[in-house]
């Protein structure tokens, strides 16, 4: 194992690894545990992670790091004996930390807690005596990080908890940081740290005090979390295929499969987490299929139930529109209140107190209906009962949550007195999804119009009300008269955004243009009558919904919203809108069906092909959720 002498050494040592791999600087004093090091030294969402005494740094803050040897050698005295530099990119994330290296590295040991003592391999070649550890100096790992962060480098310090990262000087230093580590198991902590912070009561109870262990069995056979999240998806479509059967059987064999992809939906995360194997692909894929199983599980319902005799369509289509609505009232509140300022409100402060009280934090969990208790629902109703009687409660279920999450963020919006910036505005603009005609308006017509605090909701409310009321009351829906209400809509819903999007209530701007085109889209299509309207609707919303989430995941990443040119090609909210309404007023039975499966499909061709483009590449942001989904 070779030693680098001084800053100056190592920085020759760092020029020596390839450009494109992630290095580590590790003091020859380390003593901790191997998790420890393992979140300082081989999380991939971060440029540079750092501990007491180890730092690592990813491709792009290699150029900051050569920089900070530089600076540190030429500033004077350094350590005697500076740490090596080793490659860490060499070994899956699942196996440890830094990979050994000629050069020697301080190694994380794969699967094992045995503390990283100093001498060994996997902890440097630490000192024999007080004196030689006296000689090393200011640790160098921590002389650089300070001067990454100097420099602009955002170096991450995960939490450690109860696990140990220490640089001990002399024997009995030494002696009490080795009973520390021994006193703590460190793949329990491990396990633990891989659940989420919060999450909810079926999924915290029913779920992850196994899932955990499935995730380890995975992690030690080489498996990757993307590898489970297809799995996870796999296993949802043959559970919509058995629902499709329409049998009894199929019925109970779809609830019990719709639970175990649910399982592996648990796993994969906490085996991203536990083995730290972040990537952009598998951002992309647990952001989206748990909305394409979920929705292909409504599917093979209404399929199950059409072989039965019943048409549920319209309930499928219904209850992914709602679910729908519900997450984007939750996206657009947290983005509009991401970065606000005096962000406080009666409302919160009691919701705060409610949560000292343990048994309310479940409960109000629970009554909104996550992930975890809507998919326990569905399934157990399948399994007992009819796709009809699973449609019904789960929309009455929503609708109750709905309501729940939505009156109490207005009644913070309402008490709470933010100023919310220029990328909140700004995030909520793009959630709205404007097309052109839209924007055209906001130009020409709508920078006229006085705006004030609640203009933004009161101009989309009396845009959505425009379009259903009206040909409803006047018996025009489906026809070239209606639409003038679709025109209408289009013109108000241009003025709703003509002005920054700051007011207390503008965050229900996307749920509401939301609501009423897909309600729109429900509407035309069950009024048809048209045969297979209703299936092809479903498909149409299910892809312009996906774009929808699309666009809440690029934002959630700090990439900003999709393309312009895309939201334009596919027409905005608004343009659809009329998309829909004149195809409905230009034909009629099979027409019409055939109109919404073209438009279906051109829209989920565009918004597909776009979106595998960006979570593909290298500027694709690794978003994962840790708290939990709301809703």
């Amino acid at each position: 194992m070779r030693t680098a002498t001084g800053a100056a050494g190592a920085a020759g040592e760092l020029a020596a690894v390839p450009a494109a791999e992630r290095v580590a600087v590790v003091d020859p004093r380390f003593t901790g545990h191997v998790h420890a090091l393992r979140l300082a030294l081989t999380d991939p969402r971060f440029p540079a992670g750092a501990v007491p005494g180890a730092l690592a740094v990813q491709a792009e803050a290699r150029q900051a790091l050569a920089l900070a040897l530089t600076e540190t050698a030429g500033a004077g005295p350094t350590p005697a004996s500076a740490p090596p530099v080793a490659p860490t990119a060499g070994r899956p994330a699942a196996e440890g930390a830094a990979k050994p290296a000629a050069s020697g590295a301080a190694a994380a040991r794969p699967e094992g807690s045995r503390p990283v003592e100093p001498g060994e391999a996997g902890a440097g070649t630490g000192p024999a005596t007080p004196a030689e550890a006296a000689a090393l100096g200011e640790p160098l790992p921590d002389t650089l990080a300070a001067r990454l962060e100097a420099g602009g480098v955002t170096v991450h310090r995960p939490e450690l908890g109860v696990l140990v990262a220490e640089l001990p000087e002399g024997a009995d230093a030494r002696a009490k940081a080795l009973a520390e580590v021994a006193a703590v198991d460190d793949e329990a902590v491990r396990l633990r740290a891989a659940v989420k912070s919060r999450d909810g009561f079926f999924t915290t109870f029913c779920v992850s005090p196994y899932s955990r262990y499935i995730a380890r069995w995975c992690a030690r056979r080489g498996l990757t979390p993307n590898q489970v999240t297809t799995a996870s998806l796999l296993t949802a479509l043959i559970a919509a295929g058995c629902a499709a059967t329409g049998t009894r059987t199929g019925f109970v064999a779809a609830g019990v499969l719709l639970i175990a992809s649910f399982v592996l939906d648990c796993t994969d995360g906490q085996l991203a987490r536990y083995s730290l194997q972040y990537s952009t692909l598998g951002a992309w894929l647990d952001a989206t299929f748990d909305r394409a199983k979920e929705y292909a599980y409504y599917a093979g319902l209404a399929l199950g139930a059409a072989r039965g005799g019943d048409d549920v369509w319209a309930l499928a289509l219904g209850a992914m529109v709602l679910q729908t609505c519900r997450h984007v009232v939750d996206f657009a509140f947290n983005e509009a209140n991401h970065d606000a300022t005096a962000n406080t409100s009666p409302t919160a402060a009691l919701s705060g107190r409610l949560d000292s009280v343990g048994w309310t934090v479940w409960a109000r969990r629970m009554i909104i209906l996550p992930i975890g208790e809507r998919w326990a629902l569905i399934a157990l109703l399948t399994a007992l009962t009819t796709p009809r009687v699973t449609f019904v409660v789960l929309l009455i279920g929503c609708a109750f949550a709905a309501c729940y999450t939505t009156a109490g963020r207005v009644l913070r919006s309402l008490t709470r007195k933010a100023k919310r910036t220029d990328r909140a505005a700004q995030a909520l603009a793009d959630l709205v999804d404007s097309g052109p005609v839209a924007e055209a308006v906001g130009r020409l017509l709508g920078r006229r119009v006085p705006g004030g605090s609640y203009s933004a909701p009161y101009w989309a409310l009396l845009a959505a009300v425009a379009l259903f009321v009206w040909p409803l009351a006047a018996g025009t829906l489906g026809t070239w008269q209606g639409l003038a209400p679709a025109a209408v809509y289009a013109l108000l819903a241009g003025v709703a955004v003509a002005h920054a999007l700051k007011g207390p209530l503008d965050w229900l701007l996307p749920a509401v243009f939301r609501a009423t085109e897909y309600g729109i889209v429900l509407l035309l299509a069950a009024r048809s009558a048209a045969p297979g309207a209703l299936p092809a609707a479903f498909g149409l919303v299910a892809a312009v919904a996906y774009h929808h989430y699309d666009t809440v995941y690029r934002i959630r990443g700090g990439t900003g919203a999709p393309p312009h040119w895309l939201v334009r090609a596919i027409g905005g909210h608004e343009g659809r809108v009329l998309a829909v309404t004149a195809a409905a007023s230009l034909w009629h039975g099979r027409g019409f069906t055939i109109a919404l499966t073209v438009l279906a499909a051109a829209i989920a061709l565009v918004v597909l092909s776009e979106s595998i483009r960006f979570w593909v590449s290298s500027g694709a942001p690794a978003v994962h959720d840790e708290t939990g989904e709301p809703a």
